[in-house]
C-alpha cells in the first residue's frame, strides 16, 4: 500500500487535480471487499472568488469543510440521487476542493459516487485516516488534456470557460 502522504492535499487545487491522475481511489465496502479506482477525469475548484466553486455562496452548512485543511472529503448530493466525491486541499480558511469525475471504466461523477456507494456520512472524513476510502499513489500521466469544467453553466465567465478540468 502507498497511500499518499498527508502534505499531498495541503497543494492548490489546480495541482492536486492534475496530479490525481493515474492514483488509485481505495474503497473498503461494507462486506469487507476492496476495490482499486484509477482515476482518469478531475476538476479543480479554487476559492469564493471563482463563481463555479460551492465556496462562491460564502461559508455555509454545506460548504463547511471546504474552510478546512486538504485532505478531509466533500460530498454533495445532487439531482436528489448522485453523491459528488470532491477531496478538499489547500490550506485551512482557502475553500478548494477537486472533484473526481471518473475512473477507468466509470464514467461521471454521478455513476462513480453510485459505484462507491457514497451517502452523507462521508463528508469530512479524513483520508488520511479512513478505513473506508484513500488515495494511493498508482501511475503518473504525461499526455494530460486541460479542458473547461462540465455542467457550470450558472457561473460567470471567466470561471465557465477556465481550463481546469483534467483527463487522461
Amino acid at each position: 500500500m502507498d497511500r499518499v502522504g498527508k502534505d499531498y492535499f495541503y497543494q492548490d487545487a489546480l495541482v492536486v487535480a492534475e496530479s490525481l491522475l493515474g492514483k488509485k481511489i481505495v474503497r473498503v465496502f461494507e462486506t469487507k471487499e476492496i476495490h482499486e479506482y484509477i482515476i482518469t477525469e478531475t476538476e479543480a475548484y479554487i476559492g469564493e472568488e471563482d463563481m463555479a466553486c460551492h465556496a462562491s455562496k460564502g461559508r455555509t452548512k454545506r460548504t463547511e469543510i471546504l474552510y478546512h485543511d486538504g485532505g478531509k472529503i466533500y460530498v454533495y448530493l445532487i439531482y436528489g440521487k448522485y453523491w459528488m466525491l470532491n477531496f478538499v486541499t489547500g490550506k485551512a480558511e482557502h475553500p478548494q476542493a477537486v472533484l473526481i469525475r471518473s475512473v477507468q471504466d466509470c464514467v461521471g461523477p454521478g455513476r462513480l459516487g453510485r459505484k462507491l456507494q457514497l451517502d452523507h456520512s462521508f463528508y469530512g472524513e479524513d483520508i488520511y485516516n479512513s478505513k473506508r476510502i484513500w488515495v494511493e499513489n498508482y501511475k503518473s500521466f504525461k499526455n494530460i488534456k486541460k479542458t473547461p469544467r462540465i455542467g457550470i453553466d450558472y457561473a460567470e465567465e471567466p470561471w465557465k470557460s477556465i481550463c481546469w478540468r483534467f483527463t487522461i
